[in-house]
């Protein structure tokens, strides 16, 4: 009996994804996940023939035998087959391999992309499908091949002239060197004194206004670098009147940031968040292929997220219009659409990161989402609804004082009209300046009486390390990598452990800076910064079908393999990797603990191996002070003997006593994490509960009338043993009848193939 063909096969990468789109189509599709790449270059050699032309040796990756053989066997029993991988260059080149590995004809394989994965799109895309894109596959190509013969070729050097399990790439080079060479600028910073001054000023007419105005200079701005500077000042002010030289209001208004690229959706998802790039896109992936939402079913919750692209639909912005006036009123709407410019050289290829439907509002469907999926939905809803929202107005007013031919100045800002600051404040890298205090009416030529000065000495400080959201901000801005590469970039770079995340910085480590030593010496094109530029170019022009991509690696390998040839020859001896010395100190014999690497991350070792074999985990020092003795609190990691899972905890310097230590041993751990902030009543140092999010501190001196119990604090309260067996009964209930319905589907199924055998 012939087997019935099915109208149309969709394949796309993940089982999430395969499932939002089954609800959108009707019956005839069926719909399958490739679990991503089925074909790649295999990671046993470089499989690139760099004499043949570039040949290239894709294999089905290992593994995915199943899936490729229950794809082809669907493809075999559909009259079309539509290829649904994402919408860039890698989703194209997954596409192409799927056709070439299952064989697919040109008449009956077709492309189809969806921005969005909401009903109405994927309907339009499905009735107009288009063929495999070769210049967007040939790109991919292109990026796969360049990376693999850089990487698998300068790899091995860096293991004859460092240590092996080392590893080179085109961009994580020069994200290793950016670090780097921030490092270095802060270890040759010299540092320079310079002093600020504040008159307390008050009219002469009392309690009519006292406020506080900031040195400004004589005829022009004036810097003070000296205490003698200072004094000068000071003595020269303090007996000479003060008066209102100039009073200026006047109204500043503040437009809303653009909607998210990929860079900067992941800068903010740092910055806000806490979380790191691969997280962000991993998460945003989860809401792109869609959740289960009540009422909803699933829905594709936001556009495609790897864009450079600041173009919003014009459906979106009416969208967003409607919203906000029926949400916020009149007011808040500019008038017109905003329309945002990409910076030169973005693709364009897509719209920007937005909602799929802006009424899907992130409060209203909290309880559907995870809390990462939560908070990152919420962060792309609220810029997508603010930047097509009217300008925050704000009243400034700026007083200046003279005093014998001296001019101070103050300045204070309010909020007039929030404007998108009802909605979402774009986050900053730098700490916020302190808030100002508002300002007296006071009328130019006024008088003003001097209530004291207060001089402060102040020193230049280094430029700050990079965080993840800085480091993405400057590859973006020398135009190093694309979207979807600045996340495995810089997972890449700490997990060789070239670069160290301490808090949110990251700080290169001895081992990094060997080698970006190497690359800048031996390598020195790999790691320029305009040359690698011009190769993203370059990789955009094989997108626009303006080069062939082996073209490019021809050009690219002629220079490339004369720069090997030469520094294989010159290897020359190996180079040692120096020590990372700490400040702990080795209980055992009293040397400092240097840093090592072992398969589990870094550790503290004692340097005296193998006559003192010390080691401890890295302990991080924390805000604060130990509410017992005073001393450091320290961030510290353990092994649970039953589930031999690690956990982290807090607990103070002198928990580990060393030979010689005045003090004695003190037992204080707590799995609360230790804050900044001191309690109001008592002074000791506040804590709050661990997890991501925010968390409100709490004061856990038991002396204090500000004292939390831990009953208060908001910990998950622990089952009595009767509620842990009724539990642990409904859960081996609800197994027990997944496993019978399994069987029935099975029992049905094998009855169904015998009829039709029969």
């Amino acid at each position: 009996m012939a087997v019935k063909k099915n109208e149309a096969l969709v394949i796309v990468e993940s089982p999430a994804k395969a499932k939002t789109i089954t609800k959108y189509l009707g019956p005839g599709y069926e719909v399958k996940a490739s679990m991503g790449h089925v074909r790649d270059l295999p990671k046993s050699k470089m499989s690139v023939d760099v004499q043949r032309d570039f040949a290239v040796d894709y294999q089905p990756i290992a593994g995915k035998e199943d899936v490729i053989a229950d794809l082809k066997r669907s493809a075999k029993r559909s009259e079309k087959v539509y290829l649904a991988t994402d919408p860039d260059r890698e989703g194209e080149a997954i596409s192409w391999h799927l056709k070439e590995l299952l064989g697919l004809p040109d008449e009956s394989t077709y492309r189809v992309t969806f921005n969005e994965i909401t009903k109405k799109v994927v309907n339009e895309s499905i009735a107009r499908p288009r063929q495999i894109d070769m210049d967007l596959v040939d790109a991919q190509q292109a990026r796969r091949v360049l990376d693999r013969v850089v990487g698998y070729q300068i790899s091995p050097f860096l293991w004859k002239k460092i240590r092996r399990g080392l590893s080179a790439g085109r961009v994580q080079s020069v994200a290793t060197r950016l670090v780097c060479e921030r490092e270095e600028e802060i270890r040759n910073f010299q540092s320079e004194e310079y002093w600020s001054l504040d008159a307390d000023l008050e009219r002469i007419r009392p309690n009519l206004g006292r406020f506080t105005a900031a040195f400004y200079g004589a005829d022009k701005r004036q810097e003070l670098h000296s205490e003698a500077e200072v004094n000068a000042v000071m003595e020269a002010v303090k007996t000479a009147p003060f008066t209102v030289a100039g009073v200026k209001r006047q109204e500043k208004q503040r437009n809303p940031a653009p909607p998210f690229t990929t860079s900067t959706l992941q800068q903010e998802a740092s910055r806000k968040l806490g979380m790191s790039p691969r997280r962000a896109m991993a998460v945003a992936q989860q809401l792109y292929e869609g959740v289960d939402i009540t009422g909803e079913g699933t829905v594709g919750l936001i556009t495609y997220m790897r864009t450079d692209s600041l173009r919003l639909s014009d459906e979106a912005t009416a969208a967003a219009k409607d919203f906000i006036l029926g949400r916020y009123g009149k007011e808040y709407y500019p008038g017109k659409a905003r329309v945002y410019k990409a910076k030169a050289g973005a693709q364009d290829a897509h719209e920007a990161i937005r909602p799929s439907n802006v009424r899907l509002v992130p409060e209203e469907i909290k309880k559907d989402l995870s809390q990462e999926q939560y908070r990152l939905y919420k962060l792309i809803w609220g810029r997508f609804v603010a930047c097509q929202m009217s300008s925050a107005v704000y009243d400034s007013v700026t007083i200046e004082a003279d005093s014998a031919n001296y001019r101070f100045r103050a300045t204070h800002t309010a909020l007039k009209f929030a404007g998108y600051t009802a909605v979402y404040v774009e986050g900053k890298d730098e700490d916020e300046e302190a808030a100002q205090s508002p300002l007296p009416d006071l009328k130019e030529g006024e008088g003003l009486e001097l209530k004291g000065l207060k001089p402060q000495q102040h020193f230049t400080q280094p430029p700050a390390r990079y965080t993840e959201a800085t480091l993405i901000k400057a590859l973006e801005e020398k135009g190093i990598g694309r979207p979807s590469t600045y996340a495995p970039t810089i997972s890449t770079i700490e997990g060789r452990e070239y670069v160290v995340k301490e808090g949110k910085y990251l700080r290169s480590t001895p081992l990094g800076e060997t080698v970006n030593m190497v690359m800048r010496d031996k390598f020195p094109d790999i790691v320029d910064y305009d040359f690698t530029a011009q190769m993203e170019e370059k990789l955009d022009e094989v997108e626009r079908g303006k080069e062939k991509w082996k073209d490019l690696m021809k050009d690219f390998y002629s220079d490339f393999s004369k720069e090997l040839e030469k520094a294989e020859s010159d290897v020359g001896e190996r180079i040692k990797v120096p020590d990372e010395v700490s400040e702990e100190v080795c209980p055992v014999c009293g040397r400092h603990l240097v840093y090592k690497s072992g398969r589990f991350g870094r550790f503290l070792a004692c340097p005296g191996f193998p006559e003192c074999t010390y080691t401890q985990p890295i302990v991080e020092q924390m805000p604060g002070k130990c509410p017992r003795c005073g001393g450091r609190l320290m961030k510290r990691t353990g092994k649970s003997r039953r589930t031999g899972k690690q956990y982290t905890y807090y607990g103070c310097e002198y928990n580990i006593i060393r030979e010689g230590n005045p003090h004695e041993k003190c037992e204080f751990m707590t799995f609360d994490v230790p804050v900044e902030q001191t309690c109001p009543s008592c002074g000791h140092t506040m804590f709050k509960l661990s997890g991501r999010g925010a968390r409100k501190p709490f004061c856990i001196n038991e002396a204090c009338p500000s004292f939390l119990p831990e009953d208060k604090r908001g910990y998950y309260k622990k089952k009595e043993d009767g509620e842990k067996t009724a539990a642990k009964k409904t859960a081996t209930k609800k197994t027990a009848a997944k496993k019978t319905a399994a069987k029935k589907t099975t029992a049905k199924k094998t009855a169904a193939k015998k009829t039709a055998k029969k």
